[in-house]
């Protein structure tokens, strides 16, 4: 019997077969899950594509999280494919101008940095807005993270729009823990993934992660940081809400 059993999960921000979101998804549907998948503008028809490879038929709605229409829909649109009420979703989404990346913190203006915090911030109540109206039984919402406890090289302003993630993880919490419905990050080491590539410097992280982690750390395995997720989605954390669970081989737990 597979941790996912029945449930029914939405997953957003798969691109390529190298995402995150790609890994988790690939890990609950091993596990008996159900599952949709959300594109947005130019990365719907990437998605679409993805999703061939995880299983034939999978559906792909589009979700631009900044659009509040969109964001209205998508309850009917999964109604549409017949699902009754949604049991788990992942947020993996993401995004910087490159003036917020590796560039200190004065490049970037304000049109710029809004539109970082929209997207990787707002976007994580945009989601549990968007599939609320199916969690009437309770659920589990799973958003991505990268420690911003401290300030990174280069990560500049998405560094900023983690830290607001993790804010707005622990408030929403707060305020759908009496609807039954669980909010938790996965706060992951680096992997190269699509959005990696974005970062300048990424190598650095690569270099110092290896060597730091206690337990080591393989840049292009997203496998541990799946399982985590799966298993935040399933049954087996009933009672744990507002949590950052750490899967970067023990990084954060060292000095230097």
């Amino acid at each position: 019997m597979g941790l996912l059993d029945g449930k029914r999960i939405l997953v957003t921000g798969v691109l390529t077969d190298a995402s995150i979101a790609y890994s988790v998804a690939e890990q609950a549907l091993a596990e008996g899950a159900e599952l949709a998948l959300t594109g947005a503008g130019r990365g719907l028809s990437l998605t679409q594509r993805t999703a061939r490879k995880l299983a034939e038929g999978l559906p792909v709605l589009e979700l631009d999280v900044t659009d509040a229409a969109q964001v209205a829909r998508l309850a009917p649109a999964l109604q549409d494919l017949g699902w009754d009420r949604v049991d788990g979703a992942l947020h993996a989404i993401g995004f910087a101008p490159a003036s917020c990346l590796g560039q200190g913190m004065f490049e970037a203006g304000w049109d710029d940095v809004s539109v970082a915090l929209h997207i990787s911030t707002y976007s994580l109540k945009a989601l549990a807005e968007a599939v609320l109206p199916l969690m009437g039984g309770g659920g589990s919402i799973v958003g991505l993270d990268f420690d911003a406890t401290v300030a990174w090289p280069a990560y500049d302003w998405m560094g900023v729009a983690k830290a607001g993630l993790e804010s707005a993880s622990r408030y929403l919490a707060r305020d759908l823990g009496p609807r039954r419905v669980r909010v938790n990050l996965v706060a992951a080491g680096p992997i190269k993934t699509m959005a990696a590539k974005s970062i300048p410097g990424f190598q650095a992280f690569e270099d110092v992660w290896s060597v730091q982690a206690p337990l080591g750390w393989d840049v292009s395995d997203a496998v541990p940081t799946a399982k985590a997720c799966v298993a935040l989605l399933s049954d087996w954390f009933p009672a744990t809400t507002g949590e950052i669970v750490h899967v970067d081989g023990g990084f954060h737990a060292v000095g230097a």
